[in-house]
């Protein structure tokens, strides 16, 4: 598994020295995809670029945006212990993207109501940060909570409309919620 994670984060640096990415829509967030080769390091290590060796990883090695964009892999991935393990190694203790992702990773881990906290710290940090509302209204759905992920629906709508993806994708979600 660490040899697995390795590589991940590996594959990361190299989506990092690509083009430039922007923090976004969560259904909706994109990332990009890097070519060429990363030398492949022994588990717990990551391959870092500025140094050109592989480092035993800890805060601080990668930047943020590069854990985010992992973290995010990995969470999307199903690898929801891994990606807490990795998100954590952030600076920035404020990121909304890196706490939106720890939201989802213990959400999807089972542990809903720590998601909840995460979610809400992100709502602190981006009052505007749509993809929240949209794994919020996922949490209260799996809660039961029905008018709670209505409420998330509502907020949604206040910032982009009901054409955004987090607003169709919960929404759809919520049609579709059978309690």
């Amino acid at each position: 598994m660490q040899y697995r994670y390795a590589l991940i984060v590996a594959s990361a640096l190299m989506l990092a020295a690509g083009p430039a990415f922007t923090a976004g829509g969560g259904g909706g967030d994109s990332g990009g995809s890097g070519s060429g080769s990363t030398p492949k390091c022994a588990a717990g290590k990551i391959y870092d670029k500025r140094t050109k060796k592989c480092v035993t990883q800890k805060s601080g090695v990668v930047d943020d945006d590069t854990i985010y964009w992992t973290g995010r892999q990995l969470a999307q991935g199903g690898d929801y212990e891994e990606a807490i393990k990795v998100l954590s190694l952030a600076e920035n203790k404020n990121d909304p993207r890196i706490l939106n992702y720890l939201g989802y990773s213990h959400r999807k881990a089972g542990r809903i109501l720590v998601g909840l906290g995460y979610y809400e710290e992100a709502l602190r940090a981006d009052p505007n940060y749509t993809v929240v509302y949209e794994y919020l209204g996922e949490a209260h759905l799996q809660l039961g909570n029905v008018a709670a992920a209505r409420n998330q629906l509502a907020e949604i709508e206040k910032r982009c409309g009901v054409s955004c993806e987090e607003y169709k994708e919960l929404a759809e979600q919520i049609d579709a919620y059978k309690g």
